[in-house]
C-alpha cells in the first residue's frame, strides 16, 4: 500500500468506549500508515491528550465518563487540533452538537474505513496547509477591524489575535479570497473540505457560525438560496 505524506509519523488519538470498533478501527488505520493511541472514554482521552502530542482526534459522540461532545469543548478551550466526530447513522442532533462544539468533520457509525481514511488525510492536509502555506512576510488582508496576516496566517480582530481552528482559517481564508463575491455551499466544501459530500451541507453552515462567533456576526453575510460572502 502506498502511503500519502500526511500519512507517515501521524498520531490519532482514537476514542471509542466499543472495545471491538476500537481495535477494529484502531487496527485498519495503522494499516494506513498512521500512529494510534486510543481510549475508553472521555475522561482518559482528555488525560491522554494533555500528556501526548497528537496530529488529529477522532471522538465518538457516545462515551462513559465525558461524552464526545463534551470532550471536545473542553479540548477547544485550548486547541485547534483537528477533530473528527463519530456519530451514529441518521442522528442528526449528533452531528449538529458536535460541529457546533468545535468538531471539523464527522463520519457515521458503522464506520466505512476508505472514507474514514479519507476524511482523515483531508483535516491533516488543511492543518499541513495552515502550518506551511508560503506567504511573504507582510502580506495582509484588511476588510475594517478584521486582518489577516498570511505571513504567519494569523488574525486579529481590532488589533487582538484571534485563534481559529485549521478549518476556520481555511474557510476564511476561502472568503478573503473573494471579497464580495458570494460563494455557495458546495464550491465550499470542494475548495475548503477537498473532498466530494454526500449530500449534508450543514458542516459548512456551522462552521461558518463559529467563524462567525470569532470574527463577528455581521462579517459574512449569508445571500438566501445561494450562500455566502465577506463583506468588504
Amino acid at each position: 500500500m502506498s502511503l500519502p505524506p500526511e500519512s507517515a509519523l501521524a498520531t490519532i488519538l482514537l476514542v471509542e468506549d466499543d472495545e471491538a470498533i476500537r481495535r477494529a478501527v484502531a487496527l485498519a488505520l495503522e494499516r494506513y500508515g498512521f500512529r494510534v493511541a486510543v481510549a475508553a472514554d472521555g475522561l482518559r482521552a482528555l488525560e491522554l491528550f494533555r500528556q501526548d502530542r497528537h496530529d488529529l482526534l477522532v471522538l465518538d459522540v457516545m462515551l462513559p465518563e465525558l461524552d464526545g461532545i463534551g470532550l471536545c469543548r473542553r479540548i477547544r478551550e485550548s486547541s485547534v487540533v483537528p477533530i473528527l466526530m463519530m456519530s451514529a447513522r441518521g442522528d442528526a442532533l449528533d452531528v449538529v452538537s458536535g460541529l457546533e462544539a468545535g468538531a471539523d468533520d464527522y463520519v457515521v457509525k458503522p464506520v466505512d474505513i476508505p472514507v474514514l481514511v479519507a476524511r482523515i488525510r483531508s483535516l491533516l492536509r488543511r492543518a499541513a496547509f495552515v502550518a506551511t502555506e508560503d506567504h511573504a512576510p507582510h502580506d495582509r488582508l484588511v476588510f475594517g477591524d478584521l486582518a489577516i496576516d498570511l505571513g504567519g496566517l494569523e488574525v486579529f480582530l481590532g488589533g487582538q489575535p484571534v485563534a481559529l481552528a485549521p478549518t476556520e482559517l481555511r474557510l476564511l481564508l476561502e472568503f478573503a479570497a473573494h471579497p464580495g463575491i458570494v460563494l455557495d455551499r458546495q464550491t465550499l466544501l470542494g475548495n475548503v473540505w477537498d473532498y466530494g459530500w454526500d449530500g449534508d451541507s450543514r458542516v459548512v453552515d456551522l462552521c461558518v457560525q463559529r467563524l462567525r462567533k470569532k470574527i463577528g456576526a455581521d462579517r459574512i453575510e449569508t445571500v438566501r438560496g445561494f450562500g455566502y460572502k465577506l463583506r468588504r
